[in-house]
């Protein structure tokens, strides 16, 4: 439907003649004969009152899409996640996470001892690849939506803590020790990434654990 069919069904539609309508807007008969036959547009300034007369959108009076059809498709657009798909949706974040902190220490291993890379240049890049992992991490639980946790995802997400505490201990113990032994302390505290890294991985293999009984049921 074009403008000028637009504007004459909008007319009939609140039983206005065109004379009326050429009243409330100040123009002649003629000049609303026109737009309806698409001899003419409306000016710009038109546009504005002829909304307010029919009671529509500009968006709806020039492109014709009312503003329900877009809200209801910007509705459909922004369809919240299921449970499930939030499941997937974390794990392969989570795995793709992993893989960068796994990235990162080889970077730090290699670059150094192996590559003879300037040590601050190789933190820097160590340091670039897991801020970007972790930044990947906080964008996602941040932006998921929240669902009630079942008695047994309460139980597995209170067990993966106590695995996580566990080794966070140890690797406090471990740091210590590698780093009094060898004075090293420039370096040793890679052993924190390692530990978020063995935390996250722990966090994925109970994620996979679900998604495989879910597909089971």
């Amino acid at each position: 439907m074009n403008l000028g069919e637009k504007l004459y069904e909008l007319r009939k539609e609140k039983n206005l003649s065109q004379e009326e309508v050429a009243d409330k807007l100040n123009v002649t008969r003629q000049t609303v004969s026109k737009w309806e036959t698409n001899q003419s547009t409306p000016d710009f300034d038109k546009i504005v009152p002829l909304c307010e007369l029919f009671e529509i959108s500009t968006e709806e009076l020039l492109t014709g899409k009312k503003q329900e059809e877009k809200e209801e498709q910007e509705i459909i657009e922004e369809k919240p996640l299921t449970k499930e798909e939030v499941r997937k949706k974390s794990a392969e974040v989570v795995s793709s996470a992993v893989f960068l902190y796994i990235l990162a220490v080889v970077v730090i291993m290699v670059a150094i001892p192996v590559l003879r890379m300037n040590p601050i240049i190789a933190s820097a890049i160590f340091l670039i690849i897991v801020a970007f992992a972790t930044a990947k991490i906080i964008k996602h639980y941040m932006s998921v939506p929240k669902f009630e946790k079942t008695k047994e995802e309460k139980r597995e997400n209170e067990i993966v803590k106590q695995i996580n505490s566990i080794i966070g201990t140890i690797c406090v113990v471990i740091y210590f020790i590698v780093s009094f032994a060898t004075m090293a302390w420039y370096i040793t505290w890679i052993i924190f990434v390692i530990d978020g890294l063995i935390c996250q991985a722990v966090k994925l293999v109970y994620m996979l654990i679900k998604e495989e009984k879910a597909n089971e049921e």
